[in-house]
């Protein structure tokens, strides 16, 4: 301890074993006392006003030598630190975090907390009135990235951890209720438990289980494929109907044949970037908006029960393949989907639902206007063949899609929508969707890294300098490709 300038008289640690098994020593009673001073009196300008002291949380993964890899940081930069405990993480099992009292130079503090961004996630900062952040706002852009995140509900930060949460199925799956179509069918529900078994098993970066379908499945498919096509000229928006042939070509979607998801996500990568992922069914808001922020379609793989092929009460293979995937192969709709998904990662509850209630009526039940006319371009419109008909009948009450009114509308999936919200574009409802977005309350803000398909969150001041520097360099192509055209062109 007196290596790192840890004052005996009054250190303490937790009972709570250590990153690196250091053996408990000190009192036997567990004191909770000084986390819960900075988390519950962040703003009590009781501390000590002693000029340079700051109390910070950071967590760490519970490894060997975590501990004495971050504590070294604080005795390179010569930082006294007065007071240190440890405690479990409240926000996942496999981290611990560590309170430190620290006492030094302002100048020597905000060095050791950049360093400390850099290798540890930094949870909470507190310090006597503020007194080593510059008076100009109370925040250095250094300190950005120490903005309270102890709230903010856990998120998949890159792909793979998508893994976490495309398991938690709500609704559904292989359990049916008494009202749905095949309740009593035993085969039928023998049936959903394959499918349901296969996606609880994907991981991702597996292929996706190819299946061959039922002659009975493939009819059904087929009733709907050819019932919803009389309609989609005269109802469809022009993306779609773009599209729709492109799933033929290279994903062989006919009547008489169900497309396989693994021919389909590698055709929507192709295309836009998205990927499929088999999922059991029904997922929680906030886990199906996760996927999307990675360019990820959380998809079902079974089809509908037979007795009644126009109807289902849940989406199915037939409601994924033929009402998202040609809209999701555009990429202008593409980005749409994308940037929802983003704006949920880290929300809250309630902006959750309203980024949910704001998806629900454009991605499913979206309309938009071309050359004068109402057009479909939700998914749960192109897959429903009397709601189609019916959104488009001249008796539906429309209006225009504008996010603060409409995340306030009840979603109904039980019987067609009160009302239908309509769009110029997809390009006038993501500029809509992105200003909505920033009426989120984040303490960061994220970004989308498609190299190495993970999120970035711009906290401080390296993260959103790393991002200017791909802008810089972004711009330079687009400006050599300017001068290029400008010799050709001999301007």
């Amino acid at each position: 301890l007196r290596a790192f300038n840890i004052r005996p008289q009054v250190h303490y640690w937790s009972r709570a074993r250590l990153p690196f098994q250091t053996p408990h020593v000190g009192s036997s009673q567990h004191h909770s006392s000084t986390f819960s001073k900075i988390e519950e009196n962040k703003d009590n300008k009781s501390f000590s006003s002693e000029r340079g002291r700051a109390e910070i949380i950071f967590s760490l993964k519970n490894e060997v030598g975590g501990l004495v890899k971050t504590l070294k940081l604080f005795q390179e930069n010569h930082v006294n630190l007065v007071h240190i405990e440890s405690r479990k993480s409240k926000r996942r099992n496999s981290e611990f975090e560590i309170f430190v009292d620290c006492d030094t130079e302002h100048e020597q503090l905000n060095e050791i907390i950049q360093l400390l961004q850099k290798h540890v996630n930094v949870v909470k900062m507190s310090t006597p009135d503020n007194s080593c952040l510059p008076e100009e706002g109370r925040a250095s852009p250094q300190l950005q990235g120490l903005m309270d995140m102890e709230n903010v509900p856990w998120f998949p930060k890159k792909i793979s951890d998508l893994d976490m949460c495309a398991n938690r199925v709500l609704m559904y799956g292989s359990d049916l209720d008494a009202d749905h179509p095949g309740f009593k069918d035993n085969v039928y529900r023998k049936r959903r438990k394959y499918f349901a078994d296969l996606a609880m098993s994907y991981k991702h970066g597996d292929p996706i289980p190819r299946i061959e379908f039922t002659e009975e499945e493939v009819r059904t498919w087929g009733v709907v494929y050819r019932e919803l096509n009389k309609l989609y000229p005269t109802h469809a928006c022009r993306e779609y109907l773009k599209n729709l042939p492109l799933l033929s070509k290279y994903c062989d979607c006919r009547e008489d044949n169900i497309p396989q998801l693994e021919d389909v996500s590698r055709f929507l990568r192709e295309r836009t970037g998205f990927t499929i992922r088999p999922v059991a069914g029904y997922l929680s808001p906030r886990d199906f908006l996760a996927g999307l922020a990675f360019r990820v379609f959380h998809c079902t793989q079974y089809v509908r029960h037979s007795s009644d092929p126009l109807y289902t009460p849940e989406p199915d293979t037939c409601h994924e393949l033929l009402g998202h995937v040609p809209l999701l192969a555009e990429p202008s709709f593409a980005q749409f989907s994308q940037e929802i998904g983003l704006a949920s990662l880290g929300a809250s509850d309630d902006s959750i639902q309203k980024l949910a209630t704001c998806y629900f009526f454009t991605v499913e039940f979206g309309l938009c206007k071309q050359e004068g006319k109402l057009r479909a371009y939700g998914a749960g419109l192109l897959s429903s063949i009397s709601e189609l008909k019916h959104a488009l009948s001249g008796s539906a009450m429309i209006m225009p899609f504008d996010p603060q009114i409409t995340c306030k509308q009840e979603c109904i999936i039980t019987t067609f929508q009160d009302v239908y919200f309509v769009s110029g574009s997809f390009e006038e409802a993501k500029v809509k969707m992105r200003e909505f977005a920033k009426t989120i309350k984040r303490p960061f803000t994220v970004r989308y890294n498609p190299y190495t398909q993970s999120v970035d969150v711009l906290k401080d001041t390296p993260s959103i300098h790393s991002v200017v520097e791909e802008l810089r360099h972004e711009l330079d192509i687009v400006g050599d490709a300017l001068n290029r055209l400008n010799k050709q062109l001999g301007v």
